[in-house]
């Protein structure tokens, strides 16, 4: 029996369907006729197509933020045995179906998809082994990743789920189930954790445990699960209101709960075996784990020593370049002294929230003024600016990008972090929204799911190296926009672009070299501006997620280096609109592939 029809048959099992044998045979004898008549593009299109509406089954929230309302009443089967198989299995089912499509007979661009979609389900087929999963599914929260950090904003009523009408409103009760289960999921696995030995860090645990504290410390009629109470249409009867009314205070009723079981549980129970050490070299089969994460977050064959020593070099570069601003504003004194400066001087301190919003929407109105001199392509989908929620900002990025709707009825967001107001510098605007905003990640996101062209995995997918490497490429492009004339200006760039350096040196340190949570944060207080604040949230962030972090910088270095061979082979004939067109106009490739599409570009234009 052939990989292909074992896995059609297992499918037929996953999916719970009883297929009679023969009735199985002879569609697909006719199913085979069929393909045969296709072309192989139409083939090859049939594949994603097939194969995408399969993952909007296994993750139903995908499609909502995509909008496609079909099971807008699930979140998924998370963390369960069912849905691990049923992604294992879909992954083969696509490699084996794939390699029945001849690619020589494919043109440039369907060749493009075709190794894309290859890449990214061999890519995932090496995450799903039962090697790995024993390694990741007993961890499945901390402070950066898990359900309770998202779920909140989004069934508020100012998320990505509509509330339009009585049928949203119950879709978003039925999706409380499934949060809730999700929760008690969350438990067992890490019970299982604590029986093989695989453990989170004490102190990822103890951040999600003052998560859930400050969100049970919320009256559950203040909080957010309540927001779509607070803002029913008036076209809803007073009966429907009534009865959405009731069974939402029941819904958060049972939500507080489960989270205050999770609370009790991580506080009682798992923080006190939970492991001290930070790296996941020092957790059970953590070193195989991060060489894979390597691999997967950089799309490149790297390892922990090169990335380190890449990182130690361009923090050397960067802090040159910090020296030659304190000598061109005449600042007297040693770099750390600058340093200290900006992060206490007045002048650099946003005066309230209201000013800090402000100061981006100037920004933005700049910035849209410019960008015409740089993209062809401009996205469809309008940006919003807006702080994190102050429920969640004590514990998020500076800054972070939440896609809108492909057909631009719900904009793209750039949020950012106005807590702890007197640790935040605006010396940083500019190039935070350069990256989060435009022409960063929404310009990436929007034009990507907007293409129509392109199928729904290079629409909506991506990787990070990609995603995070061409954000940080556009905040370059301050330069070339005049932003970082001003030296405040500029230092703000370098003091993120020596962020992103840090990183490379921080992560493989506490990853692979066994450096402690203090090591890493003096050696970034020594190299930088940040404070004390943004430094230890950043720390964390990559105790949290490993490798996440050494993505921005690859990533833009290989978009800097394929700009660089573009211009260098093309001279005056370079334009800086047609390259950037050849890099956002297929969605987020894995860096090897974009390289491999620039040099055809390069040759074409040649």
């Amino acid at each position: 029996m052939s990989l292909l029809r074992t896995l059609l048959i297992s499918s037929a099992v996953m999916a719970h369907t009883a297929v009679p044998v023969m009735a199985e045979t002879q569609s697909n004898s006719t199913n085979t006729v069929a393909e045969k008549q296709q072309s192989e593009h139409d083939r090859l299109f049939a594949l994603f197509a097939e194969s995408d509406e399969r993952q909007l089954a296994l993750n139903p929230i995908s499609g909502l933020f995509r909008g496609d309302m079909r099971r807008a009443d699930r979140l998924g089967d998370y963390l369960t045995d069912a849905q691990f198989l049923a992604s294992r299995t879909d992954t083969l089912l696509n490699l084996a179906k794939l390699d029945q499509i001849d690619r020589s007979k494919l043109n440039d661009t369907d060749k493009l998809s075709y190794d894309v979609f290859k890449y990214n389900q061999e890519q995932s087929l090496k995450s799903l082994t039962d090697e790995i999963r024993a390694l990741t599914i007993v961890r499945p929260v901390n402070h950066f990743s898990g359900f309770h950090t998202f779920y909140p904003t989004f069934a508020s009523g100012k998320g990505a789920a509509p509330f339009k009408t009585v049928e949203d409103y119950e879709n978003n009760l039925s999706r409380h189930d499934d949060y809730i289960d999700i929760g008690e999921r969350a438990i067992e696995r890490f019970r299982e954790g604590m029986e093989s030995g695989v453990l989170e860090t004490k102190l990822t645990i103890d951040r999600v445990i003052k998560q859930l504290d400050k969100q049970l410390s919320i009256p559950m009629k203040e909080s957010q699960f309540w927001g779509p109470i607070t803002m029913m249409p008036e076209s809803f009867s007073d009966e429907e209101k009534a009865r959405l009314t009731k069974e939402y205070e029941e819904a958060t009723k049972a939500i507080y709960a489960s989270t205050e079981r999770m609370r009790n549980f991580l506080r009682d129970e798992y923080l006190p075996v939970a492991r001290e050490s930070i790296g996941l070299s020092d957790m059970k089969g953590g070193d195989k784990l991060y060489q894979m994460l390597i691999e997967s977050t950089t799309t490149l064959p790297l390892t922990a020593d090169y990335l380190h020593d890449l990182g130690l070099s361009e923090v050397k570069r960067i802090k040159d370049g910090m020296l030659e601003i304190m000598d061109e504003v005449g600042f007297e004194g040693t770099l750390n002294e600058f340093f200290d400066f900006v992060r206490t001087d007045a002048q650099f301190k946003p005066e309230s929230r209201e000013a800090l919003t402000q100061d981006y929407y100037r920004i933005g109105r700049e910035v849209d003024e410019k960008i015409d001199d740089y993209f062809s392509l401009l996205p469809k989908s309008e940006l919003e600016i807006k702080p994190y929620d102050p429920a969640i900002e004590q514990f998020s990025a500076g800054g972070s990008y939440q896609r809108g709707t492909p057909d631009g009825s719900r904009p793209g967001t750039f949020y950012f972090n106005a807590y702890d107001l007197p640790s935040r510098l605006t010396t940083g605007n500019v190039t935070l929204y350069l990256h989060e905003g435009a022409p960063g990640h929404h310009f990436q996101i929007s034009l990507a799911q907007e293409n129509e062209a392109l199928p729904a995995f290079m629409r909506f997918g991506g990787n990070t190296a990609y995603v995070e490497g061409w954000a940080l490429y556009s905040e370059t492009l301050g330069y070339e926009m005049g932003f970082f004339d001003d030296p405040w200006n500029r230092y703000g760039t370098l003091q993120d672009e020596q962020l992103r350096a840090m990183r490379l040196v921080v992560d493989t340190g506490i990853h692979a070299k066994g450096w402690t949570r203090e090591q890493a944060i003096d050696f970034m207080l020594e190299n930088s501006g940040m404070t004390r604040t943004e430094v230890v949230a950043e720390v964390e962030r990559y105790i949290a997620i490993p490798s996440q972090a050494l993505a921005y910088k690859v990533g833009a270095l290989k978009i800097q280096e394929l700009r660089k061979k573009a211009e260098d082979a093309l001279g005056d004939d370079f334009d800086i609109k047609a390259f950037h067109a050849q890099v956002l106009g297929t969605g987020a490739l894995p860096l090897p592939i974009l390289e491999q599409k620039i040099d055809r570009w390069i040759a074409s234009q040649s």
